[in-house]
């Protein structure tokens, strides 16, 4: 490697050897919201890394059903994924003659998106949000680890019974997630509390 490190970071090393082709400008519109949606590094390194699995996918030849990357990707990178699962996951793609850990040496960080973006695009972000965008997000925010959390609980247990270490009939997965103010004593879904800016608190005294 040359010693121009503006030229050689590991994003732009990555998006090179798998051609992932617009990916840089992806990055840049996502992160400062030129399409009216900000992501943040966090999500634009998700979206990165299922990419380069996509890719490296294809160049193996495998063919994969759409959302098959995106759940694998997840079973190999939810820290809620039992650690059985994420092997089991790793073993069907070592069946089909990839190495699953030479792909995660080319996964990316949040710090190295940020990096890329600003030291090798040089791209400067400015956040427009107001007090009910960063509600709003918030709030999608949790939607997502609700929603996250019930896929890999019925993934879990469909493992389970599919591998004979668990009964159960046909089922569904239901997550609730309530507040319990403690000083009002008033208990709220998620959404409503956001919806109505707080509590009881404020009216009550």
């Amino acid at each position: 490697m040359s010693g121009n490190s503006a030229t050689q970071s590991k994003v732009q090393r990555v998006i090179d050897e798998y051609e992932l082709t617009g990916m840089g400008d992806r990055l840049e519109a996502d992160w400062t919201g030129e399409d009216g949606t900000q992501y943040s590094l966090r999500d634009l390194a998700d979206v990165f890394n299922r990419a380069v699995l996509r890719a490296a996918l294809e160049q193996a030849g495998v063919s994969s059903l759409d959302g098959e990357v995106e759940n694998t990707y997840r079973l190999l990178t939810d820290d809620a994924v039992s650690r059985g699962v994420r092997i089991e996951t790793k073993n069907s793609l070592a069946r089909e003659g990839i190495s699953i850990e030479e792909i995660e040496k080319d996964f990316v960080t949040h710090q190295a998106i940020h990096t890329y973006l600003t030291k090798h695009r040089g791209v400067k972000y400015e956040s427009g949000e107001t007090e009910t965008d960063q509600v709003k997000k918030s709030g999608e925010t949790i939607q997502r680890l609700r929603t996250k959390t019930g896929a890999v609980t019925e993934t879990t247990l469909t493992n389970l019974v599919n591998t004979d270490r668990l009964t159960l009939g046909d089922f569904d997965v239901f997550v609730d997630i309530r507040v319990l103010c403690d000083t009002c004593g008033q208990s709220y879904t998620v959404e409503d509390l956001l919806e109505n800016g707080g509590c009881d608190c404020e009216s009550s005294n």
